[in-house]
Parts: C-alpha cells; sequence; structure tokens
C-alpha cells in the first residue's frame, strides 16, 4: 500500500470521530502528493492538491522541506501546475515560517534572475525566523556587492515585517462565556488524560470543558459573528495548574482566529479573563498566541460603614458583583483607552491596562511573542551588518531603577543574566527584561508540541548558550499503552538529535529513565544564580530561581537561549519559632498558606516570587516548599541557602550527574561533565569567601513580608479541596487548610498515594519507618486501604537499596514495577495492599493512572483540582486531599484520617524532615536526609 493509500484510510476512520483529515508532517507523502498533482489524468489529482496547499505543516517538517522544493521548481519554470502560478507560490512559501521555506527564498533572491529575485525578496522581508545559516548568506552576499541582500537587509533594519502588519483594532467587540464558576485548571481546558492528543491540535480540542459546552460557545459565534467569545473564569482565577499550552491552543481553536488560511487547526488570538484575573504561566501563554487576558474585577469586597470588609463566618470577605458578566454579555474592549466598555461603550466598566502593555499589543499586533522575539533580533543584526543605527520601532523596555535601593534575590538574578539592557543601570521589580536561559526542561505530554513548536519556528538545534536541557518521560511513565509507544520513542528521538539529554536513548543503549523532571532539573541546576524554564508548572528550583512554561516558551528557550519576562515583585518568607519532633516538613508548606492568608487576608504570593529564607535545608527538602508554591499560585520561588547547606546541596547534585554519565546519558558536546566542572567552580567561589551563596541585600524592598511561626504547627495540616462548600468558587483551591483534628479520626479514606516530585529520599524511608514502627507495636500491619508509591527517581531506589529499606517496602507490596515487563494498562481497581509503583508522576499527573470515581484520596501531591486524581463518580464526589507522608501511609493504613494521638504514636522514633531557621541553633542531627 501506498503512504497516499494509508493516509486515506486514516481519513476515513477519523471522519468517524467527527475530524478532518490530520495535518501532514511526512515528506515522503508530499513527495506521492506532488506525482499524482503532475498527472493530469489521476483520480486523487484534486485532493492531492488541496491536501498540498492547505494541509501541509509548515516549519522545518520533512513535509515542509519537499513542498518548498517544489514550490521552487513552480517558480523558475521546472513544475507547471494550473493551479499554483508562481505569484501563488511565493504567497504560499511566505505562510511556512522559516527552514527550508526561506532557504529556497534565498535561493531565488540571491538568484540570477532579476524579476524572480526581486519578487522572492519582497516575501523575505516578511519573514522573521531566520537563524545563522540564513543570516550568515545575507551577509555574505551583502558583502559581495549583492543589492538585493542590501535591500533586504534595510528592510530588516526598519523591521518593516513589523512596521507594515495592521495595527491591533481600537474597539474589540466581545461575548461572554463563563466556563466555570471558582478558579479554572487547565484541566479543564485540556485534560490530562488526554495528553497523549495534544500533538493532534483538532483531536485534542474535542476535550475542550465539555462538548455541550463546545456547542453553546459555537451558537454564541453563530449569534455574534462580529464579536470574539471571551472565556470567563467566573469567581475565580483563570488558567491555574499546570503550564498548557495545549490549553491555550484549545481556546484558540474554539474561539480564537486561523493564523494562516493554510496551516489547519493553528489559531491564534484568544481572549480569556477571570474575576481574579489570569494565571502568570497561563498569561504568557495567551501571549504567545497574541492573545488577550483580561483581569475582570467584577467581584468587589463588600466594605461596612467603617470602610472595612464585611467577614463570613469562616473569615473570608464578602463579596459583592460590581458588574454581570454572565453568558451572552456583550463588551467592548477599547484598546486605546484600555477600558473594558458596557457594549455600546457609554459605561466604563474596568480598567485592562495590564493586558494591554506596549510589549502585550506588540504580541497581538505580531500574532504572537515568538515574531516579535525573532523580529527584535533580526533587526539588530541587520543594522549591525549595515552599520547603521536601528530605528526605535519596538517599545523600548521599561527599565526601572530606585537609585539607593537594594536588590531582592530575583532581581540579582536577573540583571545577572540581562541582555541588551543599559550598560551600568540596576534593575528593579517591574523592568521588562531579556534574560539569559541556564538550564531548560522538557516534559513528555508536552514535548511533543514543543517539538512542533520548534519546528514551526525553523529551529534545527539547541542554543550554545544553553548549559544543560533535559527532555522527561516522567508524565507517562506509569503505563507503557500504544499510545505512549507510538509518542515517546518519536519525541525522544527528535529532542536527543536537536540536542537535548534525553531519558529514553534513541539507539537503547541505556537504561530508560522515567524520574520525575523537576528532581531532574533540580539536580542539573548548579548555580544559585541560574535561570530554569522548565514545560511544567512544578518547575521551581531550589537553586538559582526557575519559571514553569508552556510548550512554545520552552521552544523559545531551547532555541534563542532566552526568555523575556518582567522582573517580577518578591514576597520575603522567614521563620520563628521551633518545630514539633513529630511533625514534618510539608506540615510547615501548608501553615506557610494559612499563615499567610491570615496576615494578609489575600493571597500576597500570587504572580509574584516567594522568597523563602530556609538555609538549613538541603536542596532535595528545600524543593519541597518550592514545588508547591506553584499551588500558591506564584510566579517562582527562590530559597535562601547558607553556605554549608548549598555546597551540600552541589555535592549531592555533581553525585547524580555523575550517575548520569555512568548511565550513558551525556552527549558528544559533554554536557552533563559540563555542568560537573560549573557545580565544582560554584563551589569553589563559596569556599574561598569570593562569591558567597546568594543572598538578597539588607535594604531590598518587598512587596509583602510573611513570618511563619514554627511554634504555632502543632498538628498535621491538610490541604482539602472542600468539595462541599456552598461557594462554589471556594472548592478545589489550595487556600483550605486543615489540621488533621479537624476531621476526628473519622474521615473515610479511600486510597493513599506517596509519590510525584514532592516527595524525596527521605519520605521513602519514612514510608519504610512507619511500616517497621507499626510491625513491631501491632504484630503486623494490614492496610484497610490502598497506598500507592512511586519514587521520584531511579537513583533513589538503588540508595533505598543500599540502605535496606527498599527490603521493606518490598515485604509489605503486593505489586513492585517491573521494567523488563510495564504495565500495558492503566490500573482501574486497587487492592487494600502497598503498590510500589515506576519511579515517575503516577497519581498526580492523571493521564494514565486514577483513583476509582468518587474516592477520597490522601496524597502526597499537590493536585487537588476537579477530575486530576479522581474523578465524581454519579453519587460521590471525588476528593484529593494532599498531606504529608505519615500522615498519607497511617491513613491508607486505618483506612481513614487518624487522631493526633494515633498519628503520634506512629511516627514515634521515625526520621521526619527535620527544619530549623536559619540563625536559630544548628540541628541536632542532620539525619537521614543528609
Amino acid at each position: 500500500m501506498s503512504l497516499y493509500t494509508d493516509y486515506l484510510a486514516e481519513i476515513e476512520t477519523r471522519k468517524e470521530q467527527g475530524l478532518h483529515p490530520k495535518p501532514i508532517e511526512d515528506g515522503a507523502l508530499v513527495a506521492e502528493l506532488i506525482t499524482q498533482i503532475k498527472d493530469a489524468g489521476n483520480e486523487h489529482r484534486d485532493d492531492s492538491l488541496k491536501f498540498f496547499i492547505y494541509n501541509t505543516l509548515p516549519g522545518t517538517t520533512s513535509a515542509a522541506g519537499v513542498k518548498a522544493k517544489f514550490l521552487k521548481e513552480i517558480i523558475q519554470g521546472a513544475a507547471s501546475v494550473e493551479e499554483i502560478a508562481p505569484a501563488f507560490a511565493f504567497e504560499l512559501l511566505s505562510h511556512m515560517k522559516g527552514g527550508p521555506s526561506v532557504e529556497v527564498l534565498l535561493d531565488l533572491a540571491l538568484g540570477e534572475d532579476p524579476s524572480v529575485a526581486g519578487q522572492a525578496a519582497d516575501v523575505l522581508k516578511t519573514q522573521v525566523f531566520l537563524y545563522e545559516a540564513d543570516t550568515d548568506r545575507l551577509k555574505e552576499a551583502f558583502e559581495a556587492g549583492n543589492t538585493v541582500a542590501k535591500d533586504v537587509l534595510e528592510s530588516y533594519a526598519k523591521a518593516e515585517f513589523f512596521t507594515k502588519l495592521p495595527n491591533v483594532e481600537e474597539e474589540i467587540k466581545v461575548v461572554t462565556y463563563i466556563a466555570g464558576e471558582g478558579d479554572i485548571s487547565t484541566d479543564l481546558l485540556s485534560p490530562g488524560n488526554q495528553a497523549h492528543s495534544r500533538s493532534d491540535r483538532e483531536l485534542h480540542g474535542k476535550c475542550m470543558i465539555s462538548e455541550a459546552a463546545q456547542k453553546e460557545i459555537e451558537a454564541l459565534k453563530l449569534q455574534h459573528p462580529d464579536k470574539r467569545v471571551m472565556l470567563i473564569a467566573e469567581k475565580g482565577t483563570m488558567g491555574v495548574g499546570s503550564s498548557r499550552m495545549s490549553g491555550v491552543n484549545n481556546v484558540a481553536l474554539w474561539t480564537g482566529k486561523q493564523a494562516s488560511p493554510y496551516v489547519p487547526f493553528v489559531n491564534i488570538a484568544p481572549v480569556v479573563a477571570g474575576t481574579n484575573g489570569i494565571s502568570p504561566i497561563f498569561l504568557t501563554t495567551v501571549g504567545v498566541t497574541g492573545g488577550i487576558g483580561i483581569d475582570l474585577k467584577n467581584w468587589v469586597k463588600k466594605l461596612g460603614p467603617d470602610g472595612k470588609p464585611i467577614m463570613n463566618n469562616d473569615d473570608t470577605p464578602v463579596l459583592e458583583q460590581k458588574y454581570s458578566v454572565e453568558t451572552g454579555t456583550v463588551f467592548t474592549i477599547n484598546s486605546k483607552t484600555m477600558k473594558l466598555m458596557s457594549e455600546d461603550g457609554s459605561e466604563e466598566l474596568t480598567d485592562v491596562s495590564s493586558a494591554f502593555t506596549p510589549q502585550k499589543v506588540e504580541f497581538m499586533k505580531a500574532g504572537g511573542s515568538y515574531a516579535v522575539v525573532f523580529g527584535k533580533k533580526l533587526q539588530t543584526f541587520a543594522a549591525e551588518t549595515l552599520g547603521v543605527e536601528k530605528p526605535q520601532v519596538f517599545a523600548p523596555s521599561k527599565e526601572i531603577s530606585h537609585e539607593g535601593q537594594g536588590l531582592t534575590a530575583v532581581e540579582k538574578i536577573f540583571n545577572r543574566n540581562a541582555v541588551g539592557t543599559t550598560p551600568g543601570k540596576t534593575l528593579h521589580a517591574g523592568s521588562d527584561v531579556r534574560v539569559k536561559v541556564n538550564i531548560v526542561g522538557s516534559q513528555d505530554t508536552t514535548g511533543l508540541m514543543t517539538s512542533q513548536e520548534l519546528e514551526a519556528m525553523a529551529a534545527t538545534v539547541i542554543s550554545p548558550t544553553v548549559d544543560g536541557a533535559y527532555q522527561s518521560g516522567c508524565h507517562t511513565a506509569s503505563v507503557w499503552d500504544l499510545k505512549a509507544q507510538a509518542n515517546i520513542p518519536k519525541l525522544m528521538k527528535f529532542m536527543n538529535n536537536f540536542g537535548l539529554i534525553t531519558a529514553r536513548d534513541p539507539k537503547g543503549v541505556y537504561h530508560s529513565m522515567t524520574d520525575v523532571i523537576h528532581k531532574v532539573l533540580n539536580d542539573i541546576t548548579v548555580d544559585d544564580w541560574d535561570i530554569t524554564i522548565g514545560g511544567d508548572s512544578h518547575t521551581r528550583m531550589s537553586k538559582g530561581v526557575a519559571f514553569g512554561a508552556d510548550s512554545g516558551t520552552v521552544a523559545l528557550a531551547l532555541a534563542t537561549g532566552e526568555a523575556t519576562m518582567p522582573i517580577p515583585e518578591s514576597v520575603k518568607v522567614t521563620f520563628k519559632g521551633s518545630m514539633a519532633d513529630h511533625m514534618d516538613f510539608r506540615d510547615v508548606v501548608h501553615a506557610t498558606q494559612a499563615q499567610m492568608l491570615k496576615q494578609h487576608g489575600d493571597n500576597v504570593f500570587q504572580g509574584r516570587i516567594i522568597e523563602v529564607h530556609i538555609g538549613t535545608l538541603l536542596a532535595d527538602q528545600a524543593f519541597t516548599f518550592t514545588d508547591w508554591t506553584a499551588e500558591m499560585k506564584a510566579k517562582a520561588s527562590i530559597c535562601i541557602s547558607n553556605d554549608e547547606t548549598l555546597i551540600g546541596s552541589l555535592e549531592l547534585a555533581k553525585g547524580r550527574i555523575q550517575t548520569m554519565i555512568d548511565k550513558g546519558m551525556d552527549n558528544q558536546k559533554k554536557v552533563l561533565q559540563g555542568l560537573i566542572d560549573k557545580a565544582d567552580k560554584r563551589i569553589a567561589e563559596i569556599k574561598s569567601g569570593d562569591k558567597p551563596a546568594l543572598t538578597p541585600d539588607a535594604d531590598a524592598k518587598y512587596f509583602a513580608e510573611v513570618v511563619v511561626d514554627l511554634d504555632e504547627i502543632n498538628e498535621p495540616m491538610i490541604a482539602d479541596p472542600d468539595v462541599n462548600n456552598e461557594d462554589v468558587s471556594r472548592r478545589y483551591t489550595h487556600d483550605t487548610i486543615r489540621p488533621v483534628s479537624y476531621y476526628g479520626g473519622e474521615k473515610k479514606v479511600d486510597l493513599g498515594f506517596v509519590g510525584s516530585c514532592m516527595v524525596h529520599k527521605g519520605d521513602m524511608k519514612i514510608v519504610a519507618g512507619m511500616l517497621k514502627n507499626l510491625e513491631k507495636a501491632q504484630g503486623k500491619v494490614e492496610f484497610k486501604a490502598p497506598l500507592v508509591v512511586a519514587a521520584p527517581t531511579y537513583n533513589i531506589i538503588d540508595e533505598l537499596k543500599e540502605e535496606g529499606d527498599w527490603d521493606v517496602l518490598q515485604k509489605y507490596s503486593g505489586f513492585e514495577f517491573d521494567d523488563a515487563a510495564p504495565k500495558s494498562a492503566a490500573r482501574t481497581e486497587y487492592e487494600n495492599i502497598l503498590y510500589l509503583e515506576r519511579p515517575g508522576c503516577n497519581l498526580c499527573m492523571g493521564n494514565q493512572e486514577k483513583a476509582a470515581k468518587g474516592d477520597t484520596v490522601l496524597a502526597t501531591s499537590t493536585r487537588l483540582f476537579k477530575g486530576r486524581v479522581v474523578e465524581d463518580s454519579a453519587d460521590k464526589k471525588g476528593e484529593s486531599l494532599l498531606a504529608s507522608t505519615p500522615v498519607v501511609v497511617l491513613s491508607a493504613i486505618l483506612g481513614r484520617t487518624p487522631s493526633i494521638d494515633e498519628y503520634k504514636e506512629a511516627v514515634e522514633g521515625i526520621d521526619l524532615t527535620k527544619f530549623a531557621p536559619p540563625l536559630a541553633k544548628p540541628l541536632d542531627s542532620k539525619s537521614v536526609h543528609f
């Protein structure tokens, strides 16, 4: 059978699913299309022509390469297609975004036919995705006296690829659609259990919200053909949780504009909104597509006669509606005055200037942030090549500097890594900065989209300025099913060729690793001044500063070695008092959220850096805090460590990187060895005193300060999704933190889960210690609920085996993973036993394994969103409560939450994660965690 016949069979299959033909990425299939197009009598000629023009993926796909070559033949007269005149061939090249198409345009522009060269130059002037090989050709031709090359460079220097685009319309009419009340997780927009389909945009679009919601959106579009649908989180924040380009892609697919008539299912310019604005990572992703993110502020605190907020019985402020945004309401967004207005423009409802900063308007005009990033680089190159001053076309980066004011930790890192800022100028929070990215992480359920983004922006190799980059296999670790088998090897091959260290070796030389990506990134980050970008909201390192990002921003960081963002404000978190022996550090994490809300009323962490003065905890344990900050809606977190602690963390990192090298994971450029060398250099700087561990200046300015009183934490804390709260907007948030005594030892627990990026080696040792403890006290241990345990990394398992703890876990397990025969189907039923699962995300991700519908799950993970870990049943809401490892283990054994006395008895003598504030007396033991 031919590839075309196979394609037709696939088309029929997709028809049954209500889908159009899948966009073509295979060059061999395009070659068959061309053969059939050339054959005037071929029965498939018309369809082949349609697929060639409208259904072939652009960028650096092999399909784009074959298409560009054929278009070149048409332009040069070597081939003739009645339906594709040379002028149309140029138009098609102009929509192919770089790579082979730019190579063809350069061939033609620098060729010997002056009429063709002029047309090619005109198209080339609209292109921005040029790389060194392309710009080198232009430079060489210019220096050799080529007038066309000079003409193109002069256009680039003026940034005509941007200035000749139409401006953003002054009045944007929108019609509202309420996607839900309360915080809207990206899981609603792009469910984790559909992660396998993310690279198939039309198929994945079927999973957004619900089929009913999709029909309602389509009906709104028919009723209001001149308006854009604005998707709203009523009484909540839009896009919390995971960083998902697929979520924005889905919203754009249903409500946005088609980016190009010749590229199917790639839409841009969605409009999203929330009563409490947009989650920081999601807002960045909206910018990638040139969309608009609105902070509605349509519900406000009700004030009493004294001007103070009126409080509910649970000490939360009473809210009153300022204006209605119910589905079907029409508004006018004025991009000039930056106001949200009533439909007729007579009433001003709220200020939306934060959505229309000069930079965001540029993204909207250019159709996305990538075009602006590459355009700026191209303009700079052209001006330097011509030896001219580049005109100020793009909005100047905002540079905020307060004389005499010190720097927070994140301000220091941004100043150190800034690119293209005013020489000698110190920048403070609010400044827009291009920064060098040191470490980049791509995870497996967004990686296929990242590879598509890299192809679309015509990138073929990782930027040489990136110190290290890693492609994980953790989000698909639980089940090696047909979907994983189809997607993951393909992804690993692409990323390995691109220059990343990959969890799976395309050549099969080293054992596949399914280690949780955040743990690997935390190990390969070997400088407290580094900046990390990762394709997951939990990219939160305990060394340096790390930002979770969408798959597109990850692609941009891989291709350019840079990221662009404002320097965030910081909130300083310090500790006082003493941590009780029976408490675990996870309880300190929960208490931080609770005490912050008590001290400030509002979530001061949202959209800001949490600068946590944690000092005495090694990177593994400190990561428990930084990891959680994603759920606090923080932009990122920075750990301020003592010198000795930082050195210890770097030594641990070196050992783990060496393990990766020993397994054969280093590449030809010796990236991993380079990271060890960098760690050694940093350790030497600290020991010599030349450059101590990163600290903020004493006179740094913070948005707020939070002091966590450890003395107030006297019993384990549980984050509760509060699924039955009468106020829908208060369900599934991380703000409901309750002591274990709240449940009176009576709340039934159907399943316990110890795993995800929130646990470390110490947690695995706690599980083993508790089993030994309870066996000694009771003679045997019986589980009244299943306990699923997934170590985050293989090296942790290796260390547990060496230290004897794995033997204890094996003794009680009724199931142990086998890499030689991984599960081929997700588990649907659980027995009351201990499951030792493969390292990876497991239940936390929700795309493969899930608890039974309607279960009450107690987990160490971070995800309590509706449907993530557990879905609702017909008669009971699923609950994902979050707690420390000892609470989870004991609850699975009891089948219910423990009383405080039962808890204390069970952890007696167990070495829990110890913590003492910096400058307090040293710990009496460094415990197993060191």
